[in-house]
């Protein structure tokens, strides 16, 4: 998932005043340097990864493994909670422990593709984890996708195990015979009464029971598969323009990057306001966050259960996304932090019964995946004056956060996404290979510890889009004189609504499959909280009819329903084009506009 920032439409006016004092009382680069020196919480070296000198956290967990045995250690700490149910690090990792072996007993061998295909349950990082801890290549799929789209994404990645909830196997069940390398399908809360006619169909339960019984799980040591940094850990599917989804491959270093950094940017902030760094505290009250997002997106996934795993907080889960649920878990289990998009944020705010809950205890309120108006900024200091608003920039190919931004950077820079993490390079290209200076508009590139390196199975694309180290993003961005970064638009045909992706070649294809449908052409519509919508404008063949329901129902069919346009303005000329053929989408959006 791409993490986009707001779009600036004019250069970020600095304040000198944060307070009552001055603010900052140290620069950037010097928090940057007391953060990363030798003995401090972040340190970073120097390593050769692919022949290129990276620089790295040098405390972080090596691998996932690793990570898995810092979350077994906090023991009875409460890890997830889920409606009515609770599970502790504990049960977490006897239960992820059990299925490990389990997945070892199947023939899981270093470097096989496991799937992870169900909405957020407690099940889901249990199944992530056994993966990981059995050798294999982790690959969550979109539980969002349809019956084909996941059907391509188990037989692109060759998986040998999926693990999936019940919505998700009823999907895939007719797809089965185009996905050969599957050889078992683990179903996490199958009802009681299900029974499956393919032998290769086992309810999870079968393996770990219920997430009440997983305490009394045996305690076993680890399957013995040695792991090294940049082996390769994960697969995380982003689609691409051509309509076909890529499969983005994440190491082990990658995800642990990430995994622990959640703490850099506040940290950064109190030596900028002038407080010292404080020592942990073993007994302070337990951190936690509302989890609106998915597990299967790199935000859910690298940012907040592996950032959780590494601090020993909680993840408070929710079936679907509700607010006034989402204000009655804050308060009744005293979260610290919420977001995920800016749409939560928006909804939060506005509702009109906010003033019926106690959120006092939300410490901040970060967000990214999608244009976020300054606005916000101001209304969430306004509304919750002891949290900090924070937003940042990444894609699936930096493993979720590249840049990040809170408190007053961010309140003093409402449109821009922040300064890279020490582990991370940025520059401006200007299409020739030449570094653009400070305040010009370019390609960004990136490259880091959390820069994946590669396209599962696509030579092609990989060639193109990762080179030498950096990575083509596909954003058009500048940076200013102290390496703050402002998004200024996409290169590439997307737009993201609420912090999904939607490619328009991909609703494009399904419109065009219409056969009333002549020309056609998706676009982002503004939108004050989800960021942006996908329209469509259509031109149909002489003598042909069709209605926006119709052709809105005709997609639906085709796609998941977060891609199908919210409105379709039906034409009965062409569509504009420019000399080369292609269409103006610019002229097309004036359509909503108006």
């Amino acid at each position: 998932m791409s993490q986009q920032p707001q779009q600036p439409k004019q250069q970020p006016q600095q304040q000198s005043q944060a307070g009552a004092g001055q603010w900052p009382v140290m620069s950037l680069a010097e928090a940057h340097a007391r953060l990363t020196a030798p003995g401090a919480p972040f340190e970073t070296e120097t390593r050769v990864i692919r022949g290129i000198p990276t620089t790295v956290w040098k405390n972080a967990p090596p691998t996932l493994r690793d990570l898995f045995l810092i979350a077994a250690a906090w023991g009875e700490k409460t890890f997830v909670v889920y409606e009515d149910e609770r599970v502790s690090y504990r049960a977490f990792a006897l239960a992820a422990t059990a299925l490990a072996h389990q997945l070892v007993r199947d023939g899981v061998r270093k470097g096989d593709r496991v799937a992870v295909a169900m909405r957020n349950l407690p099940e889901w990082p249990v199944a992530f984890y056994a993966a990981i801890l059995a050798g294999a290549i982790v690959t969550p799929l979109n539980a969002w996708w349809t019956g084909p789209e996941l059907e391509y994404g188990l037989a692109d990645s060759g998986s040998r195990i999926a693990i999936v909830d019940h919505e998700r196997l009823d999907r895939i069940l007719e797809r089965l015979p185009a996905c050969p390398a599957l050889e078992r399908i683990y179903v996490s809360r199958a009802p009681a009464d299900a029974t499956f006619d393919d032998p290769r169909i086992v309810p999870l339960a079968a393996v770990i029971g219920r997430s009440d019984a997983w305490p009394a799980l045996p305690s076993q040591s680890l399957p013995a598969v040695p792991m090294d940094p940049d082996d390769d850990a994960t697969i995380f599917y982003t689609s691409g323009t051509t309509g076909k989804p890529k499969g983005a491959v994440g190491t082990h270093r990658n995800a642990c990057s990430v995994a622990v950094c959640a703490q850099f940017s506040p940290l950064r902030n109190l030596l900028r306001r002038g407080e010292p760094v404080p020592e942990p505290d073993p007994n302070a009250p337990q951190k936690g966050g509302l989890l609106a997002v998915p597990f299967f997106h790199v935000t859910g996934c690298m940012s907040v259960l592996n950032g959780t795993l590494a601090a020993g907080s909680k993840i408070v889960l929710m079936h679907r996304w509700d607010t006034l649920r989402a204000m009655e878990l804050i308060q009744r289990e005293r979260c610290t932090a919420a977001g995920g998009v800016p749409t939560i944020a928006w909804q939060i705010i506005e509702h009109p019964q906010r003033d019926e809950f106690d959120l006092s205890s939300l410490e901040s309120m970060n967000y990214g995946g999608a244009p976020a108006s300054p606005e916000l900024v101001r209304r969430i200091k306004e509304v919750f004056p002891h949290a900090a608003p924070g937003i940042g920039w990444g894609m699936t190919e930096t493993s979720a956060t590249f840049t990040s931004h809170s408190a007053e950077e961010y309140i003093h820079r409402p449109d821009s996404a922040g300064p890279a993490l020490p582990i991370g390079e940025m520059k401006i290209d200007d299409g020739f290979g030449r570094a653009l200076p400070p305040g010009e508009i370019g390609e960004l590139m990136v490259r880091g510890a959390n820069v994946l390196h590669s396209y599962w199975n696509k030579p092609e694309a990989t060639a193109k889009t990762f080179v030498d180290g950096w990575l083509h993003t596909g954003d058009m961005a500048r940076l200013d004189e102290d390496g703050f970064l402002y998004i200024v638009d996409r290169m590439k045909d997307m737009l993201i609504r609420g912090g999904e992706n939607i490619y328009c070649i991909e609703v494009e294809s399904a419109l065009y499959d219409h056969p009333a449908i002549m020309d056609a052409a998706v676009v982002g519509i503004p939108h004050r909280t989800l960021g942006e919508e996908p329209g469509a404008v259509v031109s149909l063949k002489p003598g042909m009819r069709a209605t926006e329901a119709e052709l809105q129902a005709f997609v639906r069919e085709r796609i998941a329903a977060f891609k199908v346009p919210v409105r379709v303005i039906v034409r009965e000329e062409m569509l504009p084009r420019n000399p080369n053929g292609k269409i103006l989408k610019s002229n097309l959006r004036k359509l909503f506009e108006a």
